[in-house]
């Protein structure tokens, strides 16, 4: 089986090494989340994973699911600045980024100082983001792929590493607005969040009850989360699953000579879903312990990474179909 390496090959004893070192890490940052968060194992490690493989995430689930407290947690225990943006119809684009004010100095001279919005930190939440109008929400989409903005013809670099874990309520749709398809590609992956198991929900009740309630603590800085953003990217992958992914991905699209797509798809995911799907499989490889990703991990990941890059033509919703079937066919076929 051959190997495909990266630009920027590692020693296989300093990526065993390196390795190693990480897994001691992700084992301390499951056991402090788990200490917060009760059961959701699933939810976790999809979101440990986007921010391990350095992207954005986007987390939908009822109201009461604990996405905003898995947002702090996660700031908390990664050693994140992390900030937290309301979104609400009447939200500006200056609310987030930030905006020029007029300053007067002692000899009445004025000038235009530059005041940052609270996008300027290394983790961002957006809360509700689909709340806010489509021009608020645009906002968003220069940060989340250039690492920058720019107002009034200067550019300003964001903190680094910079993620932006936006959560949305599938249920309630009056007031809110659609995410645009470019936004939505901007995420890593979609993380769907259900009701807890029902053990985990007892837990919730007797620990969440009482005058006496955990608390995250910091376990890795933000420095050493960019180190092991860098040994995922360093990471080997095989040619088997390179051509897993251009497969599945290529078959989504209609167009490609699949019959499932061509009958179900209106449109298909580009490129950078098959950029998703190898860092994340990468990170997914380390977070379970392995030095390399498998096919299982693009199998794992194919429904998060793909069911906000697709849609479905009427014909099948009209059907009662949903993208989540049509990925699992895909899937089969695929791989």
């Amino acid at each position: 089986m051959s190997v495909v390496t990266t630009a920027d090959p590692i020693d296989p004893k300093v990526l065993v090494a390196e390795a190693e070192r990480a897994l001691a890490d992700i084992a301390r940052i499951r056991e402090a989340v788990g200490t917060v968060i009760f059961g959701q194992e699933n939810v976790v490690e999809r979101a440990l994973v986007a921010l391990l493989a350095g992207g954005h995430a986007l987390l939908v689930g009822l109201p009461g699911l604990a996405k905003t407290k898995l947002v702090e947690t996660l700031g908390t225990v990664l050693g994140l600045d992390e900030r937290r943006i309301q979104f609400t119809p009447d939200l500006m684009p200056s609310d987030i980024i930030g905006s020029e004010v007029m300053e007067q100095d002692a000899d009445g001279r004025r000038s235009f100082r530059y005041v940052k919005g609270p996008i300027f930190a290394q983790l961002l939440m957006a809360d509700e983001i689909n709340r806010a109008s489509p021009r608020t929400q645009s906002a968003l989409l220069q940060a989340m792929q250039e690492y920058h903005v720019t107002v009034a013809g200067e550019r300003h670099d964001l903190p680094s590493p910079f993620h932006v874990l936006a959560t949305q309520n599938p249920l309630e749709q009056e007031g809110t607005y659609p995410l645009p398809e470019a936004q939505l590609d901007r995420f890593l992956m979609q993380i769907d969040i259900f009701y807890p198991e029902l053990d985990a929900e007892r837990r919730i009740l007797l620990e969440t009850t009482g005058t006496l309630q955990a608390k995250a603590r910091e376990v890795i800085t933000a420095a050493r989360l960019k180190e092991m953003q860098t040994l995922i990217r360093r990471m080997p992958v095989s040619e088997t699953v390179v051509e897993a992914i251009l497969k599945l991905v290529r078959s989504a699209r209609p167009g490609e000579g699949n019959n499932e797509a061509d009958r179900h798809i209106a449109w298909g995911p580009g490129p950078r879903a098959s950029q998703a799907i190898m860092l994340c499989a990468r990170a997914r490889a380390l977070y379970d312990g392995r030095l390399a990703p498998s096919v299982d991990d693009v199998k794992a990941l194919a429904e998060p990474v793909l069911q906000h890059r697709m849609a479905l033509t009427f014909a099948a919703r009209a059907d009662g179909m949903n993208v989540r079937d049509v990925i699992a066919n895909l899937v089969k076929a695929a791989i």
